[in-house]
């Protein structure tokens, strides 16, 4: 539900999930997890896709999977590679990130995103610009922190409490430009734009730790690259960053944004990032990995792989239906840079299969297949090509070096406010959106902000 990676213990009756739970694990989220984490258990069967579907004379209409995959690869022999483009969502697991690249590689396109918020980071700046560097547990360690475009109460509910649990601790100032909001703990409260962080680097006095975080509400708009590296001078000047430390840290919302960075999979060069994909007439054909937080405008081919008839279903002109985070083993890396393994619980619905599967059954039928034909032999490739995907419950730091190069560029900078990317807690994802729980969960948290306004 977030990008933390909080450890859990699923459990199913025969084909279900009926209850989520938390796993100890001090170094994430101790004995944590949030109430959204634990309740959209529901969502996980509702409105989901369970068979191939294809868009006929305007509408969709059920398919099998041989008359969808036959689709797919006859549309996709007939697209230039230059007219190809390959999305991926925020759920999706390393393996078939990995699979998806493998397969625009194969087909020679330059156009692959993973930020389809427009989050203005990218693998070639190194780890170090796009981890939680001073990694979850290390809050605890911190001197001072610094907020910026984010609020983690929303964004992130269970490394809040780990702040809070540090302030509860004393001598530790919380400074915040953004977004002011209830953190559940005191900070002061610099302004929402992004001259008050301009001055907060001229006038602040450093302290012996200090944790920069930097949100997605900083990142994802245009001048979030200036932004990111106005917040690495802050790390810099500030006491963020010394031998012994590296305070500099993104906080991410998208449980599969960090593993794909990793991965690489952004624009190559001459490529089109997700917004510009997404524009009428860009592109004639894009494979869309869940991407539901971004609205593809008419023009292109649409192949959707995908849990719930959520946006990218809407959208889609095949739909390949996938398999949910409980229905498939997986690796993921956390915020924190992380990687943690997800094993499956229950199988798929109906005809939906695991997205690797899916992907490895595209490659078969435009007759050249990926060089795997089991999750294991994937993920070995995938290990191998990326070796710290191997090492599970670990992180590997970036460089501090990262973070002087960072700090370094330049750009402009609007004035405009900075916001928190999450506007409704409730309602971030599919399955969340699939949930009667979440739903009415929404309702009472707009009606309680409606009568706070009255």
């Amino acid at each position: 539900m977030d990008a933390l990676g909080s450890n859990i213990r699923v459990d199913s009756r025969g084909r279900e999930v009926i209850r989520i739970l938390p796993r100890v694990n001090d170094l994430v989220n101790e004995e944590w997890i949030s109430d959204k984490t634990r309740q959209i258990v529901d969502g996980l069967k509702t409105q989901r896709l369970d068979r191939p579907y294809v868009r006929e004379n305007g509408r969709l209409r059920p398919a099998n999977w041989s008359e969808a995959l036959s689709l797919v690869a006859a549309k996709t022999k007939a697209t230039p590679a230059a007219r190809i483009g390959a999305l991926v969502g925020d759920l999706a697991a390393a393996e078939e990130i990995f699979a998806l690249k493998l397969l625009a590689e194969q087909l020679g396109t330059p156009h692959l995103d993973c930020r389809q918020d427009g989050a203005k980071l990218d693998a070639k700046a190194g780890r170090a610009a796009y981890l939680f560097n001073a990694t979850i547990a290390g809050i605890e360690e911190a001197d001072g922190l610094l907020i910026i475009g984010s609020n983690p109460r929303k964004e992130s509910p269970v490394l809040n409490a780990r702040i809070r649990k540090r302030w509860l601790a004393g001598d530790f100032k919380i400074s915040l430009v953004g977004e002011a909001a209830d953190l559940t703990y005191d900070y002061h409260y610099c302004g929402a734009g992004p001259e008050s962080l301009s001055q907060f680097i001229k006038s602040a006095q450093p302290v012996g730790k200090l944790l920069v975080l930097i949100g997605q509400g900083a990142l994802a708009r245009p001048d979030g690259g200036a932004l990111l590296s106005l917040a690495a001078q802050a790390a810099q000047k500030l006491g963020g960053v010394s031998a012994e430390w590296n305070g500099f840290s993104v906080l991410h919302t998208a449980a599969a944004r960090v593993g794909a960075l990793d991965l690489g999979f952004t624009p190559a060069p001459g490529g089109l990032d997700a917004q510009s994909m997404a524009q009428a007439g860009a592109l004639d054909l894009i494979f869309n990995l869940g991407a539901d937080e971004l609205s593809i405008n008419p023009g292109a081919f649409v192949v959707y792989i995908g849990t719930h008839g959520d946006r990218g279903a809407h959208r889609a002109d095949v739909i390949l239906p996938g398999a949910s985070f409980t229905e498939k083993s997986g690796l993921f890396a956390n915020t924190e840079g992380r990687v943690q393994l997800a094993s499956r619980v229950v199988f798929p619905p109906g005809e939906a299969r695991e997205d690797w599967a899916i992907l490895r059954a595209i490659s078969g039928a435009l007759g050249a297949p990926l060089p795997f034909d089991s999750l294991a032999s994937l993920r070995k490739k995938l290990i191998e090509t990326y070796p710290h995907f191997g090492r599970i419950d670990q992180i590997a730091p970036g460089s501090v070096s990262q973070i002087a190069t960072l700090a370094s560029a330049a750009g402009d900078i609007s004035r405009d406010s900075l916001r928190s990317t999450i506007t409704d807690f409730y309602l971030t994802n599919p399955i969340a959106r699939a949930s009667a729980v979440m739903a009415e969960c929404s309702a009472l948290a707009q009606s309680r902000m409606t009568q706070a306004a009255e």
